[in-house]
């Protein structure tokens, strides 16, 4: 008769048989897997530090790229555009390639008549409705709000006032009324401006980063475009980004039929090479009255404008 102490018996010698099969498996296979793991491990390592040199060698490469544009910027630039006056205004992110835009334009001669940032606040589709009284409020003698869009959308309206404010027209704003309206849209948190902005400007250069990706993104891009559209229409305008992929600011322009043809870009911004770039094409718009796409993504058709005078 089979008792419970047979099934234990049984059980454990089942069990102790698999013990020892593993064992010597183990012992049979552990050499050949070792020794095939560590010569993969090795060829990994290798790899990894060919990669690494790649990789260094590309940011070295980038690097001098950088240090050339720079080099060469006095070259290509000398005399564009001297004692001519240009407007630098930049949206949320792109205050970093802004500035190196500054630079360029200094080194060809221009008068940066007003730093501007516009700031996320401007865009944001809750205070479209605050924006559109702060602007209509904003309104000065010289800058009447009769010149304005008039419709419910805060950010065109603001826009065209800031426009009013900063670049030419037929009548130049007086200086006090230029700094009522920065001042106005700035104390509000949508603009921050650098001290002595001044109106008068001949062309404007705006700034964009990458587009937004939140819940708002759609409609903040488009109002991006609607800023570009409001200074386009006063005077010569050059819209420098990165990238021309979907919501950028640079491809809504190349994609619209109507102001591809009457705003220049760039899309390469955030390089030394766009920033050069990006001086070239002002210089270009404002004083040959040439329009053009440039940098390395799709619409552009170069690299940099001519630099034929």
């Amino acid at each position: 008769m089979i008792n419970f102490r047979y099934h234990v018996v049984s059980l454990t010698a089942v069990f102790l048989a698999l013990a020892i099969g593993l064992v010597v498996g183990t012992a049979a296979l552990n050499g050949p897997v070792s020794e095939n793991l560590r010569t993969n491990l090795e060829a990994l390592k290798k790899d990894n530090d060919v990669r690494r040199d790649q990789v260094n060698q590309l940011r070295d490469e980038l690097n001098r790229g950088q240090d050339f544009a720079t080099e060469m910027a006095p070259v290509v630039l000398a005399g564009k555009l001297t004692a001519r006056k240009i407007a630098v205004v930049s949206l949320p992110g792109a205050d970093e390639s802004a500035d190196g835009v500054a630079k360029m334009l200094n080194v060809a001669g221009a008068t940066i008549t007003a730093r501007v940032s516009v700031e996320e606040k401007f865009f944001d589709p809750n205070y479209t409705n605050e924006l559109l009284d702060l602007a209509d409020q904003s309104s000065q003698p010289s800058i009447p709000v009769t010149s304005l869009p008039r419709n419910s959308d805060g950010v065109e309206t603001a826009s065209a006032l800031l426009a009013l404010a900063l670049e030419q027209g037929s009548t130049s704003p007086t200086p006090d009324d230029v700094t009522a309206v920065l001042t106005a849209l700035g104390k509000a948190g949508y603009l921050a401006v650098e001290d002595n902005a001044t109106g008068g400007a001949e062309a404007t250069v705006l700034v964009a980063a990458e587009p937004a990706t939140d819940k708002d993104a759609t409609t903040k891009s488009q109002s991006a475009v609607t800023v570009a559209t409001q200074f386009y229409q006063r005077r010569p305008l050059v819209v420098a980004g990165d990238g021309a992929g979907e919501g950028n600011l640079v491809s809504g322009v190349r994609s619209d039929p109507t102001l591809v043809k009457q705003i220049s870009t760039v899309d390469n911004v955030s390089t030394v090479q766009g920033q050069l770039a990006t001086a070239m094409a002002a210089g270009e718009r404002l004083v040959q009255n040439r329009i053009g796409q440039y940098g390395l993504a799709a619409g552009a058709t170069s690299m940099v404008p001519s630099a034929a005078p």
